[in-house]
């Protein structure tokens, strides 16, 4: 038996005066809040209620249990209401996860937008480009790239991650600049090792057609700004996330490389460890980030 439902329909009884209509605030039957109490009233052994044609009236064990009840009741709801109040609202420690590379150029910055805009809410940023248990590990929300596999995880669409391939000018004028997507072979590839098929480059004509290359190279490496300084550095082409490039593209460090293919684009997720009665700080955070990966998001 549930201890505090036979609580509170017991205070209910007493306060209403009847089992019928304690029975119908609680949407029950008459006889289902009776047994309640009589329940409790042999579990005690002691009578709480008199019964009889008028009404129900409280026996002296029963007015010393009645007075006790209704604290334990107040109380109850009061635990509750502030549960409830505290997750209704961005408030408390949020622990957010995301790859270092995409943590450190896009998320930080929005992260610090959102505790302006939040002062009660304190963030724990987890840096980490291995897939992360978000149970596991006590993440409340991760902003993850790629498809995400079928779970029991919440998730929100937030947007694309584009990429793009660059070289630097001085690569260029000593190698040539490849008009095809075949001629990537006889060029020297520096190689972002933590994607599946990474010295596969795949692509789309101009005219829609896919294409695969094979791509060779003296530099392979997991961490996307040790690529792009050797990019910089004239060592060869490189595939990459455009938000990586795009400080150097705009300062002419690098330039695109067929910009009239396309590559392939990443979708970006907000993950948290269910659907179901999303915390306010995970879901005010969650519907900041929505709209913030739109078109040229990189730019800004």
């Amino acid at each position: 038996m549930d201890r505090l439902l036979a609580m509170e329909m017991f205070v209910r009884v007493v306060e209403t005066g009847s089992f019928s209509k304690a029975a119908r605030e609680f949407n029950t039957t008459q006889p289902t809040v009776t047994k309640q109490v009589a329940a409790t009233e042999a579990r005690l052994k002691v009578r709480l209620l008199n019964r009889n044609t008028r009404g129900v009236s409280l026996t002296e064990s029963g007015a010393l249990y009645y007075e006790k009840c209704k604290t334990i009741v107040r109380e109850t709801e009061e635990a509750e209401s502030v549960v409830r109040l505290r997750e209704s609202q961005a408030q408390g420690l949020l622990r957010v996860g995301t790859s270092v590379a995409f943590g450190r150029r896009a998320v930080v910055p929005l992260a610090l937008e959102y505790m302006a805009r939040h002062p009660q809410v304190q963030i724990d940023l987890s840096f980490e480009d291995r897939y992360v248990d978000l149970i596991a590990q006590g993440i409340d929300v991760a902003v993850r790239m790629g498809k995400l596999a079928d779970s029991s995880l919440g998730a929100r669409f937030l947007g694309m991650n584009p990429w793009v391939m660059v070289a630097a000018p001085g690569y260029l004028k000593k190698h040539g600049t490849p008009k095809r997507a075949q001629d990537l072979s006889a060029h020297v590839a520096l190689i972002y090792s933590s994607v599946v098929g990474d010295d596969v480059w795949r692509m789309h004509t101009p005219k829609g057609e896919p294409v695969t290359v094979p791509v060779t190279g003296r530099l392979r490496s997991n961490n996307l700004s040790a690529v792009l300084a050797a990019a910089r550095e004239g060592l060869g082409i490189a595939l990459m996330p455009r938000y990586v490039a795009s400080d150097s593209l705009a300062a002419g460090k690098v330039v695109e490389v067929l910009p009239g293919h396309a590559l392939p684009e990443q979708e970006i997720h907000a993950v948290f460890p269910s659907p179901k009665l999303v915390p306010g700080k995970v879901s005010t955070f969650v519907a900041f980030l929505q709209g913030r990966f739109g078109e040229g998001w990189w730019e800004r």
